[in-house]
């Protein structure tokens, strides 16, 4: 039978939690119950209680019992618990008792709940329920498989409505749970090397020309959108050895992260491949773009004649960054490329960064001020070849590239 691990405050939430387990259990899966609840005892009996995930870290619940709302012990608590759970789900995985992870909450539970469940394998079915989903939801996602559902009412207390929507989110999480194994069926396969690309909708006709040439080649490919949780995912990706190899095509996020944008992928965008010592060929793809979310977003500082600006759709525009931002990401382009310890190339497209650059962002004198930064801060060959980013011969080159890269690291 499949098994669905319940995580919870039930000392605030009991009633709840108990009428998803009804609902789990009549939909035919087994529940293991874990509260997480930091004030006090719930009023429903847990399969592991809180004081038995804090012993997971060799504490005690009175280490992180608070009573002062709004306090620092209060963010303290919610953190140790979350270590804690943690440990607790790892193990209930390895034991092979958790099938899928249910969690629902507020502010205070999602934060819990989500970075547990950030610690899960890939692929782990997570369903979290929560008043947060209507708003941004990175903070809890990052780059992970967590499926948020949005609660519309505060989890707190049945009614007709609530009923329902904690109903259906219970039967969503018990099919994932009985088709997990199933799913994993339909995933595996010949294993085939991984090859991980960055793609943004001004990139695209350049990535999947590469990825049908590595395809050809016996690769497998795996894309991610460059918004910046897609930029998060594949650098966890890479630290979790899922990756073997990485044409990183489109690196906007590292001007988002630089100049204020909204695709930002952190600081630490650009090293795992490098870190890991896996074949890598990079590209300034779209390193021009900062990203806003629509032109009603857009910051006051931005809004001056001279800066090139592109409405994407209502809820993307795209600002040019100047000659001397382009300077200074070039030179943290090339810093974090330097730091690779493994087979590392770069490919500049002489004539284009992106689809914007083949038209109304056309400015040679811009794109060479940031290929001149990078050939001057670089300690990894720099391939300067003709073409826009899109152009087939350009994409065939840095396919090309990645291949002699490959065979060199694996012909050693």
């Amino acid at each position: 039978m499949a098994t669905v691990v319940l995580v919870g405050t039930l000392d605030t939430k009991g009633v709840e939690y108990e009428y998803v387990k009804k609902c789990i259990q009549e939909a035919g899966c087994a529940v293991i119950l874990v509260d997480a609840g930091i004030l006090g005892e719930p009023p429903i009996r847990p399969d592991i209680s809180a004081g038995d995930v804090i012993k997971l870290l060799n504490k005690d619940m009175a280490d992180i019992r608070f009573s002062e709302e709004g306090s620092d012990t209060r963010s303290v608590a919610i953190e140790t618990m979350s270590e804690g759970l943690k440990v607790c789900l790892k193990k209930l995985i390895n034991e092979g008792k958790c099938d899928a992870v249910f969690g629902m909450g507020g502010s205070g539970g999602t934060n819990l709940i989500s970075s547990a469940m950030r610690s899960l394998p890939l692929g782990v079915p997570k369903l979290l329920l929560s008043t947060m989903m209507s708003g941004d939801v990175k903070p809890y996602i990052h780059g992970k498989d967590i499926t948020m559902m949005y609660s519309v009412t505060d989890i707190a207390g049945l009614n007709r409505f609530s009923r329902l929507i904690l109903a259906n989110a219970a039967h969503a999480i018990a099919g994932m749970a009985l088709n997990y194994k199933k799913a994993l069926d339909h995933s595996a396969g010949v294993k085939k090397p991984l090859i991980a690309m960055t793609m943004f909708g001004v990139t695209t006709p350049g990535v999947l020309h590469i990825r049908d040439l590595l395809e050809d080649k016996g690769f497998e490919t795996i894309v991610f959108h460059a918004t910046g949780a897609g930029g998060m995912a594949m650098e966890s990706m890479i630290r979790e050895k899922l990756i073997d190899g990485v044409i990183d095509y489109t690196t906007t996020e590292i001007c988002d992260y630089e100049l204020g944008g909204v695709f930002s992928a952190g600081e630490d965008r650009l090293t795992a491949a490098g870190e890991m010592g896996i074949p890598q060929v990079v590209v300034p793809g779209a390193l021009e773009c900062l990203n806003f979310n629509g032109i009603d977003h857009l910051p006051n500082e931005f809004k001056t004649p001279e800066r090139k600006l592109i409405i994407h759709n209502s809820t993307v525009c795209a600002v040019k960054a100047s000659k001397n931002e382009l300077i200074r990401l070039g030179e943290v382009f090339t810093q974090k490329v330097n730091a690779a310890k493994g087979l590392t190339e770069i490919a500049l497209p002489l004539d284009g960064l992106d689809k914007y650059e083949e038209g109304p962002w056309k400015d040679q004198e811009t794109d060479q001020a940031l290929f001149d930064s990078i050939m001057r801060h670089s300690n990894v060959p720099v391939n300067k070849i003709k073409g826009t980013i899109n152009t087939p011969s350009f994409a065939k080159a840095v396919a090309d590239i990645f291949l002699r890269l490959w065979n060199q690291e694996h012909n050693k």
